[in-house]
């Protein structure tokens, strides 16, 4: 998709699809709320009034009203969204509004769309300050893009109903603001095509997307971006000791892959600027090895690996970014099978950092991944540690679908994230990660055993396992496995995968890099 920032009056600006944002709100003190188009310019206000004040469209969040042939507007049909009833703008509900407005055309065919920069003076005073021009322009640009994202890749009969131009129309004013607002735009951009390339990823199937090919894409990335990038495979585990990882592996034909990829500043940073570790989770199809899933559902688990690739999808972003701090992402993939040679329940592992793990379920293979990759980013000299993983049932069991969840053994490491999160609009809810939980994993035989000695606390349990290979250094556990894939098909994103944590985990960095 091209992607084009104009500083023009969108009334006279030719396009198949205009597209302006509308709240429910109350002009006056004590007036009856009504939609409301955040725009400056009269021409767009005539052409939509009358039908603004019928009652019949509402201005609610993902809303849309079409008219075409809108009178004394160049474009051909006007598509008005609404952003719900609201004081200030938020960067969620431009994000939505956006996808909704790129689903909608993708729905017509319609492949080139201009959106009309929402002029949020309609709102309060404060509505400015709340919510800067470069995060609204972000905001806009990765909900648009996030949303043309489309599963039908392998459809013989698939024709591309991918938009071809995005335009992003703002009025012209004065030097900071137009600063600000293309800062947003290039932001946006980078965001936005980074969870579209995650996503891409997270839809690929099983025997597309072996751990050989994850590392193979990988690559072509860091080689595209500027990123220092190493793939090492069964020797390169056995040398490092990675027991965990190779017993999860080595049930299957396929071999697997450790990623490495390294964002090094220009400048280099100062020494105590943190040294990021980004981990992810990269199961490339999950049977659940010997203790086997039921078959319903399980073609689901090709995106078993989608933790992963949120953290490629991250060093994609954080390449063009260019933050003033060193980055690390170690991806550990594998497919989890139950081949003649495949770990067993009962089994002892030896992790790389020297801990046994006794095997009670071979289904909870994810964390054994991770604690060789946690452990291996340490050693590479992160200083920060996140990890992201479809880790637990249990987690959709506790939190649905609407949050993430999250665990940190540090509360300053969390808090960053958490203020990152509200940039972003993602959803993620901390749950505990506290030593009264590290009596459920104990072993009889050996150091930790990889499931809690009962079902209850399930997501909590498989964070205390984390903890375990991470000690002291401050980091960040995220289990994404109610929110990694859209079951539904939603007026701002189709379904299939979502690209979740990607745009939090650069913003986080960033965070931190700044602190």
């Amino acid at each position: 998709m091209e992607t084009r920032l104009l500083f023009q009056d969108a009334a006279s600006f030719v396009t198949p699809l205009l597209t302006v944002f509308a709240v429910d709100v109350a002009i006056e003190k004590d007036s009856t709320p009504l939609p409301t188009l955040l725009i400056t310019t009269d021409a767009l206000g005539n052409a939509a009034r009358r039908f603004l004040t019928g009652g019949e469209f509402k201005a609610a969040l993902g809303e849309t009203l079409l008219l075409h042939s809108p009178s004394g507007l160049k474009a051909e049909r006007l598509l008005i969204v609404g952003l719900g009833k609201v004081k200030t703008l938020a960067p969620k509900q431009v994000r939505m509004g956006a996808g909704a407005a790129v689903r909608f055309a993708k729905t017509k065919a319609i492949r080139q769309i201009a959106i009309a920069f929402p002029e949020d003076r309609a709102l309060s005073d404060e509505a400015l300050e709340a919510m800067p021009c470069s995060l609204t322009t972000r905001a806009l640009v990765e909900g648009a893009l996030i949303a043309d994202f489309d599963t039908d890749t392998y459809r013989s009969d698939r024709k591309d109903k991918s938009l071809e131009t995005l335009s992003v129309l703002a009025t012209a004013g004065e030097s900071q603001r137009e600063t600000d607002i293309r800062t947003g735009f290039q932001e946006g951009v980078i965001l936005g095509s980074s969870v579209g390339f995650t996503q891409s990823l997270v839809n690929e199937p099983g025997n597309m997307l072996t751990p050989t090919e994850l590392g193979r894409r990988a690559k072509a990335m860091c080689d595209e971006f500027g990123l220092q990038c190493e793939v090492h495979s069964t020797d390169k585990l056995k040398e490092l000791g990675m027991g965990a990882f190779l017993g999860v592996a080595q049930g299957s034909a396929q071999p697997p892959a450790l990623i490495v990829m390294r964002y090094e500043p220009k400048t280099p940073p100062p020494a105590e600027m943190p040294v990021f570790g980004l981990v992810g989770k990269g199961i490339t199809f999950d049977t659940g090895g010997i203790s086997i899933k039921p078959a319903d559902g399980m073609e689901k688990m090709k995106y078993d690996m989608a933790g992963a690739a949120a953290m490629i999808g991250a060093m994609r972003a954080i390449a063009q970014r260019k933050p003033a701090c060193r980055v690390i992402s170690v991806v550990c993939s594998a497919e989890n099978m139950p081949g003649g040679n495949a770990y067993k329940p009962g089994d002892v592992l030896k992790s790389m950092s020297g801990k046994t793990i006794e095997i009670i379920n071979t289904d909870a293979e994810g964390r054994l991944v991770l604690a060789d990759g946690l452990h291996y980013a340490k050693q590479l000299g992160a200083t920060q540690l996140i990890n992201a993983a479809t880790l637990t049932g249990a987690c959709v069991v506790a939190l649905g679908t609407s949050n993430s969840g999250l665990f940190s053994n540090d509360d300053a490491t969390c808090e960053a994230f958490l203020r990152a999160m509200e940039r972003t609009g993602e959803n993620f809810w901390r749950l505990p990660c506290t030593d009264d939980y590290k009596e459920f994993i104990q072993s009889q035989i050996a150091d930790i055993r990889n499931t809690g000695v009962n079902r209850w606390g399930g997501a909590i349990t498989a964070a205390m396992f984390l903890k375990e290979f991470v000690g002291d250094t401050p980091w960040v556990h995220l289990d994404i496995a109610g929110q990694a894939w859209v079951e539904d098909n939603r007026s701002y994103i189709g379904k299939g995968p979502s690209g979740v944590a990607v745009r939090t985990i650069v913003e986080w960095v960033n965070e931190l890099a700044r602190a």
